[in-house]
């Protein structure tokens, strides 16, 4: 049976591109183990699985001074170790990994192993974790075409982002049902990430008596970020998080506002869905801000700049996304991004035939 470890974590976006991936590798025959942190957030969304999981010491690399900067080294070092032992124990075929600092010592440890590696960065810029995979790995894959240009011409593929084949699978009508809309009102969807976004979150409450004119909004807010005092609020629904219905809510949108993170906006592409990107400013690298733009220049989003935003902005924006909302459509049809999870486990499959 052929052998694959599964490796990524720090934050969800590194686990569940690498869960989107299981059932079509399971298909394939693989035989699948996941190494991650010894209590990261990858150990409980992979505990859903029943797959072997192994737990190593990591650090984070950190581009500015910090007193875990002299003591995360040796972290990562035992990390080397702990992968290279399980690694050993586990033989696999080949490995792959989505990325965080996790993957760092799993990757080298592999490579140090003469196992081949494919990696995959979700944003436009490479982060510092991939930064050093990439002389090692065999192949990496990537979400963007701006991308290529910063990597090895003979490892760098296009593929997108893997999204979990569930979401594709909504019903509108439950989803309508859910939230106790009409069926003959748009619907736009909010949507900040796991942890919601405050100030799209302000923005979006801003500017609501107007949107409520024209739609109807479902609102994604975050853990503790529901505004009590609109809970009776005719057309709007809010909601910290959502899980098995998310998929109904997608279904049911018709355009979406949104944060502009890597896996958010390529889920957003491979539902087709028009949407109004806000990417982060501060307390990132810039990483949202390169993804929306190059969404806007494919022509599948509109970007509005958190600085930029008032009431008035928003409510325009969202209404010449809904008047145009086809043109927008159409382009996300016309995207080579679009197969992400075929194209991946297909790279994955021809190194472990090369090797053989």
């Amino acid at each position: 049976m052929k052998k694959i470890v599964l490796t990524g974590g720090g934050t969800a976006g590194h686990v569940t591109p690498n869960i989107a991936l299981l059932p079509s590798l399971q298909k394939m025959g693989y035989e699948i183990s996941y190494i991650g942190s010894y209590e990261g957030i990858e150990k409980r969304l992979i505990s859903d699985f029943a797959i072997p999981y192994y737990g190593i010491a990591t650090g984070k690399l950190r581009r500015y001074f910090d007193p875990k900067n002299f003591s995360d080294p040796f972290r990562v070092m035992k990390g080397f170790a702990e992968a290279r032992k399980y690694l050993k124990q586990i033989k696999p075929d080949v490995v792959f990994s989505k990325g965080g600092f996790v993957s760092v010592p799993v990757v080298r440890a592999a490579a140090s192993l003469k196992i081949p590696c494919i990696i995959h960065e979700s944003d436009m810029s490479p982060g510092l974790a991939n930064k050093l995979c990439i002389p090692v790995a065999t192949k990496i894959c990537c979400n963007f075409p701006e991308t290529m240009q910063n990597l090895p011409a003979e490892k760098a593929i296009l593929t997108g982002s893997p999204i979990r084949e569930e979401l594709r699978m909504g019903n509108k009508i439950a989803g309508l049902d859910f939230c106790g809309f009409s069926a003959n009102k748009p619907v736009i969807m909010v949507i900040g990430g796991s942890l919601g976004a405050a100030n799209v979150n302000a923005f979006v409450r801003e500017a609501l008596p107007d949107l409520l004119e024209d739609f109807q909004v479902v609102h994604l807010c975050g853990k503790d970020k529901v505004d009590n005092l609109l809970l009776n609020t005719k057309g709007y629904k809010q909601f910290e998080y959502i899980k098995s219905e998310l998929k109904d809510l997608f279904a049911m949108a018709d355009i979406v506002i949104s944060r502009a993170g890597a896996n958010a906006i390529c889920e957003l592409l491979a539902l087709q869905k028009p949407n109004i990107l806000i990417p982060l400013c501060n307390g990132s690298r810039g990483d949202q801000i390169l993804n929306a733009h190059s969404f806007e220049a494919q022509g599948y989003s509109i970007v509005l700049e958190e600085d930029d935003i008032t009431k008035d902005l928003l409510v325009e924006k969202v209404r010449e996304l809904f008047c145009n909302r086809t043109l927008y459509i159409d382009a996300m049809k016309e995207s080579k991004q679009l197969d992400a999870i075929s194209s991946i486990v297909k790279i994955i499959d021809d190194c472990v035939k090369t090797e053989d």
